[in-house]
């Protein structure tokens, strides 16, 4: 049976989902500097899970923009794989939930396509985006068609956010992305433990832009990069760190709570061999055993 979260989040914070504060500061950044640049059109996502990035992304639709989200939900998948995919990773994920989360929020739903991503072309007209966020199938062969079509949804001052570009389980991500950069022209602006944030077109003013803004801030790591003789910025939350030792901290704990317990369990076993050894039958045991040889032969019933 299909488990439906049915209590509407009172937060982002309590919606399910993989959206770390950085990429949330992130994401709000360069929503903002579009609209502060007077940048127009529409928002789309493709692939939701249960609606996190999606509500943030929500709030920076103004009114006469279209949000798009595409996502399977309760749908079944075009291929094997993608089913299989689906089955292991989202099987919690249906479009009630989705819904009640973004309400939550927001009085009007996004322009919702049930489906495949491929099927994202003919809903989004080409060049009408200025933001386009893919992080629906791990699979290559979706993947870099996510990739090309936002290619085609983006005029060439659009930003393109692709999630899971580096994990380690999401090998057809990363190749899906490095090659839209070797091959397609997407040019990174910059890249956190988790998302690329990437553009078809000028890079250099978007990265001075978030250069100056990172300066401000006490509460965000960044280092300048040259990748393949281009700049290309690493940003990460300061907080990530104490998390990080928190949870070390706490793996520590688990340890030391199992060594105890096998501490007890073993001084028991000790104290139930000592019990053993002080009983009449293991001392007359070790009494007859004791016997000369010869004797024993004299005596076999003993």
């Amino acid at each position: 049976m299909i488990r439906q979260e049915t209590v509407p989040p009172a937060s982002l914070d309590d919606v399910k989902g993989w959206f770390p504060k950085i990429d949330q500061l992130l994401f709000t950044w360069f929503l903002e500097r579009q609209e502060r640049l007077g940048q127009t059109g529409d928002l789309v996502e493709l692939g939701s899970y249960l609606g996190k990035s999606a509500i943030l992304m929500g709030r920076h639709r103004r009114a006469d923009e279209t949000f798009t989200v595409c996502d399977l939900f309760d749908s079944e998948a075009p291929d094997d794989s993608n089913q299989a995919e689906m089955n292991g990773s989202y099987a919690t994920l249906t479009r009630t939930a989705f819904e009640t989360n973004y309400r939550a929020f927001h009085d009007r739903l996004p322009e919702i396509v049930q489906g495949p991503t491929s099927l994202i072309l003919d809903h989004v007209e080409p060049e009408s985006c200025r933001f386009v966020h893919v992080d629906a199938s791990h699979l290559y062969e979706h993947v870099s068609g996510d990739i090309q079509a936002a290619h085609v949804m983006l005029p060439a001052g659009g930003v393109i956010v692709c999630d899971d570009y580096r994990s380690e389980h999401t090998p057809g991500v990363s190749a899906a992305v490095w090659e839209s950069v070797a091959v397609s022209g997407l040019r990174p602006i910059c890249v956190t433990t988790q998302k690329l944030y990437g553009t078809w077109g000028e890079v250099g003013p978007i990265q001075d832009d978030l250069l100056d803004w990172l300066a401000e801030r006490d509460d965000i790591w960044h280092e300048v990069q040259e990748v393949a003789g281009r700049r290309l910025l690493r940003v990460k939350g300061k907080w990530a760190s104490s998390s990080e030792a928190q949870r070390l901290k706490d793996r520590l704990a688990k340890s030391q709570d199992r060594a105890a317990r096998m501490e007890d369990r073993l001084a028991r076993t000790r104290d139930e061999l000592a019990a053993v050894r002080n009983s009449v039958s293991f001392r007359v045991g070790r009494s007859v055993t004791a016997l000369p040889r010869a004797l024993r032969r004299r005596n076999p019933g003993s």
